[in-house]
C-alpha cells in the first residue's frame, strides 16, 4: 500500500518543476508505481528495471497532471504508470500480439461494422462470435487488442469506472489493475452488459435495447455488477 499526496498546492509546484515538490510528490507514490510493476513481474523483465520504467510515467503523470480536473492523482497516474510499462515490454518483444489475433481482431470489427450498417444496432457479443465463426471468449480477446487502456477518470457511458468503482478503492484496485480481471468474475450475460456500457459507450436503454431487456431491468443488474467487480479489485 503507499501514502498518496493528494495536496493541489504541492501538485501544483511539481509540476511548475519546483525541485523539491517534484520530489516528494515521486517518492510519495513510488509505493504505487511498485504495485503496479509487481502485475507484470515474470514477463522477462526484472522487478527493478519495471519500477524503473514504471517511474518514467510517474514523472510524465507529475508533469501533465490538471489539478483542475478534480482527479485524484493516483487515478491520473496509473495509466500512464501501466502505459509505460506495457509500451517498455512491447518494444522489447517480450509482450505482442500474434498474427492470429491480430486477423481475427479485423475481422471482428468489419463484421460488427457489416451488422451495424444492415441491422442499425450494435451486436451482442454471441452474434459477433456467430458471424465471425469464433468463441465468444475470442472475441472479448479481440476487442481487447483493438481497444486503448481504459483510464479510471475516462468518461465511460453516462459517467466514469471512477465514480462507480470509488476512489477509496484506487490504491486497493492498482494491485489488480487490470479490468479485464475484474471481469473474469462475472457471468456471460453481466459482461454483456458491462462490454456495451463501458466498451461500447451504450446508455442504459441502448444496452437493454440489444440484450433484449427493458433499461429498469439493465440498471439494476449493473449495480449488481459494478458491486461484484468492486468486490473482486478489492
Amino acid at each position: 500500500m503507499f501514502e498518496e499526496v493528494n495536496n493541489p498546492d504541492l501538485l501544483e509546484r511539481a509540476k511548475r518543476g519546483e525541485k523539491a515538490a517534484f520530489d516528494t510528490v515521486v517518492i510519495a507514490n513510488m509505493g504505487l508505481v511498485k504495485a503496479i510493476a509487481k502485475h507484470f513481474r515474470d514477463r522477462g523483465t526484472d522487478f527493478e528495471d519495471l519500477v524503473q520504467i514504471g517511474s518514467i510515467g510517474l514523472m510524465k503523470a507529475v508533469k501533465n497532471f490538471d489539478i483542475t480536473a478534480g482527479t485524484r492523482f493516483s487515478t491520473y497516474a496509473v495509466p500512464l504508470i501501466t502505459g509505460e510499462i506495457k509500451k517498455h515490454l512491447r518494444d522489447d518483444g517480450i509482450i505482442k500480439v500474434s498474427r492470429e489475433l491480430k486477423r481475427e481482431s479485423a475481422l471482428v470489427s468489419k463484421k460488427r461494422q457489416e451488422y451495424i450498417q444492415e441491422n442499425g444496432e450494435e451486436p451482442t457479443i454471441s452474434a459477433l462470435a456467430l458471424l465471425c465463426g469464433i468463441s465468444e471468449e475470442d472475441v472479448a480477446n479481440a476487442c481487447e487488442a483493438t481497444m486503448p487502456m481504459l483510464s479510471f477518470s475516462e468518461p465511460e457511458g453516462d459517467t466514469t469506472l471512477e465514480n462507480l468503482i470509488g476512489t477509496d478503492n484506487i490504491s486497493a484496485a492498482v494491485e489488480k489493475i487490470s479490468l479485464r480481471q475484474a471481469m473474469l468474475c462475472l457471468a456471460h450475460d453481466e459482461r454483456e452488459i458491462i462490454f456495451n456500457r463501458y466498451f461500447l459507450n451504450k446508455s442504459q436503454k441502448e444496452t437493454g435495447e440489444i440484450l433484449g431487456m427493458t433499461q429498469v431491468m439493465i440498471s439494476r443488474k449493473e449495480k449488481k455488477i459494478i458491486k461484484k467487480m468492486r468486490q473482486e479489485m478489492l
